[in-house]
């Protein structure tokens, strides 16, 4: 979905897709997962933009949805981050919970994966009905590209940096292990370079694009091939879709654009 119109964007989009009460059911207790993990404002596009989180929380309150909650394991201080990002003001002005992740929560559970055999999740997203997954589409040193899959590493704790020793095997386990009902990927802007933080203004790109879907592999690999074509380091690209395949290869989604059906509108 394209658009200068974020709202009228992410509407249309769930629309498209079946509408959100097919994804929502009054008294539903929802969990919203954005990228919301640097201490950074919404221009510099290190988060999810605020505007998309609203629209989103808007739209799961209007299905009937009884409790929404925002949250994400952040890696800068969550007290900075929730209010610098903008995330925790647009949720909570719309009648969402924006908790800071509490330690206690986390459970050590099996992921049965091929890196992860077991890891700690945070109990309030796998307990919640319903799971929103809302990444934003940015450069990431190691990784690539950070979009649906990475953005699972919010939704853990322990000691995080050691999924970087087997990073595709992870992200990938992470993804079969994870079941969201409804992935939007924020392509509203994107973070070109010096990813995961940014930090300038310069490695910002404006597409007013955003994705939805329930294939969240189909959403990470379109993602890429619109980084390819939108940003300066289109190798960023084919270094993530290394542990899009992986994650393809064990079930978790598709990635053969070709044979899907993808519906584009444009509301510019």
């Amino acid at each position: 979905m394209e658009g200068p119109d974020i709202d009228a964007a992410i509407a249309k989009a769930i629309e498209t897709a079946g509408g959100i009460g097919k994804f929502i059911s009054r008294g539903d207790v929802v969990v919203i997962k954005p990228n919301m993990a640097w201490d950074r404002t919404p221009e510099q596009a290190a988060n999810t933009n605020p505007q998309v989180v609203a629209s989103v929380v808007k739209l799961c309150f209007e299905a009937g949805a009884k409790t929404v909650k925002v949250l994400d394991n952040p890696v800068e201080d969550a007290r900075r981050v929730y209010v610098q990002s903008g995330i925790a003001q647009a949720a909570k002005e719309l009648g969402a919970q924006t908790p800071y992740m509490d330690d206690r929560k986390f459970r050590k559970m099996k992921l049965n994966g091929e890196a992860l055999k077991e890891w700690e999740v945070y109990q309030e997203i796998v307990e919640a009905d319903k799971v929103i997954n809302i990444p934003i589409t940015k450069h990431h040193t190691l990784a690539g590209l950070t979009m649906s899959m990475k953005n699972w590493m919010g939704a853990i704790g322990g000691g995080r940096s050691r999924i970087h020793w087997k990073l595709d095997e992870s992200l990938a386990d992470l993804a079969a292990f994870f079941k969201p009902t409804l992935t939007i990927l924020d392509s509203s802007r994107i973070l070109t370079a010096n990813g995961p933080q940014g930090g300038s203004l310069s490695y910002v790109k404006v597409l007013n694009t955003v994705v939805v879907g329930t294939d969240q592999v189909a959403i990470d690999a379109f993602g890429a091939s619109l980084f390819e074509r939108e940003a300066e380091r289109p190798e960023s690209a084919e270094r993530a879709r290394r542990y899009i395949k992986l994650a393809a290869k064990r079930g978790a989604g598709r990635m053969d654009l070709e044979n899907l059906k993808i519906v584009k509108v444009n509301l510019s």
